[in-house]
């Protein structure tokens, strides 16, 4: 079935892979390529043809090497459907690392090396997100609600990190950072 025979998402609005925003980056994009049965590609080698020896009916004449059929078809779905995951792969990066992995020919191949470089759990990045999620104060010159989304985006990317977080403490956290009118530090 072709790609475009389905309602495809717009992917447009998926943002490139800088490095920083691999977990959610890769998830999109996984999603997108089991959707259309294209993911495989991602997870397995390409097949390579069976050769069968085909029996002559005269003894002294040497055996004839044909190759199946049906696996020329597989052959040639899985190089269609490997180039339209390396488009995608390639076309949602930064023009940095598009030059990085452009050389590569494979899906696969791209996608072990990004999961191998952003994908570990880095301790780094941990410290990171924590960090932006502490460091995020309130202020009473942006509008309330835009601010409560960022601190809510603060909190989901420490949660795609793997820790957890109560509701109430998060809560708790939030009404701390909201500013209070009048005092400062010297009046605590």
């Amino acid at each position: 079935m072709s790609i475009m025979s389905k309602n495809a998402p717009d992917l447009s609005k998926v943002e490139p892979l800088d490095g920083q925003n691999y977990k959610r980056w890769s998830q999109k994009l996984l999603m997108f390529f089991e959707q259309y049965e294209i993911d495989y590609v991602l997870f397995f080698d390409p097949p390579t043809p069976r050769i069968e020896i085909a029996a002559s009916s005269v003894e002294t004449t040497p055996p004839a090497i044909s190759v199946v059929k049906s696996n020329e078809e597989t052959i040639k779905k899985y190089d269609k459907d490997n180039k339209t995951v390396r488009f995608h792969l390639l076309s949602l990066m930064t023009n940095t690392l598009f030059d990085l992995f452009m050389v590569h020919k494979s899906a696969k191949t791209i996608w072990e090396l990004l999961e191998k470089k952003y994908g570990a759990d880095d301790a780094g990045k941990k410290k990171y997100v924590v960090g932006k999620w502490l460091g995020f104060q309130m202020v009473d010159d942006k509008p309330i609600m835009e601010q409560v989304h960022v601190y809510e985006n603060f909190c989901a990317d420490v949660v795609n990190e793997g820790m957890k977080l109560d509701e109430i403490f998060l809560a708790n956290v939030l009404l701390e950072k909201f500013p209070l009118p009048g005092l400062t530090i010297g009046t605590i």
